[in-house]
């Protein structure tokens, strides 16, 4: 049975930390595949600065196009909104019973767990693979027998970074894979116009 982690995300854009964070996982742990599940709209996010759907996936798509054990997934597009993570590991456990998952989350992720939707529910039948995210500490659910601590490098690029940079002019060349680099320069995406 094949062990998939799942790694949500609005991934806008997706950058090397995303990929980095992924890539050990499927070093460091017994993750066999990465699957990058691309959120819709966060409630706490703003909207004018959330490329549609279909260009975030787009761009998932080619940055992990080289790599057998990476794949996207656009099953939260297909679900109810809000999305909560329990609705979609419920959806992605019946739709691949041939698969055990479990949630790739970042440090802080951890921190905040308990405000989660069925958060017990998740930590009950799904293991939590766990990264260290600057400036947040794991708290007492390190120690739950479903949590695991990788240590994977710890990579302060953010997303929202990434935008910032290209609508003040400077091109963040190596902070994206090539294939997304020239996507979003085509595209003129976060320009400030």
């Amino acid at each position: 049975m094949k062990h998939v982690g799942l790694f949500f995300g609005s991934f806008n854009p997706i950058h090397v930390g995303h990929l980095i964070v992924a890539n050990s996982m499927l070093q460091l742990s017994d993750i066999d595949e990465v699957w990058f599940v691309l959120s819709p709209q966060n409630p706490f996010k703003e909207r004018k600065t959330l490329l549609a759907d279909h260009h975030r996936m787009q761009m998932l798509r080619i940055a992990i196009d080289d790599n057998y054990s990476m794949r996207a997934c656009d099953a939260e597009l297909h679900l109810p909104i809000p999305s909560y993570t329990v609705v979609t590991l419920t959806h992605l456990t019946e739709k691949y019973p041939d698969k055990r998952f479990s949630l790739i989350i970042g440090g802080d992720n951890l921190e905040n767990f308990r405000q989660w939707r069925n958060y017990e529910y998740i930590l009950e039948h799904y293991d939590l693979y766990v990264y260290p995210r600057p400036g947040s500490e794991p708290g007492d659910l390190a120690r739950h027998p479903h949590v695991h601590l990788i240590d994977v490098p710890k990579i302060d690029i953010s997303s929202s970074y990434i935008r910032q940079q290209i609508a003040e002019g400077h091109p963040p060349k190596y902070l994206l894979t090539e294939p997304v680099f020239q996507y979003l320069t085509e595209m003129h995406f976060y320009e400030n116009k």
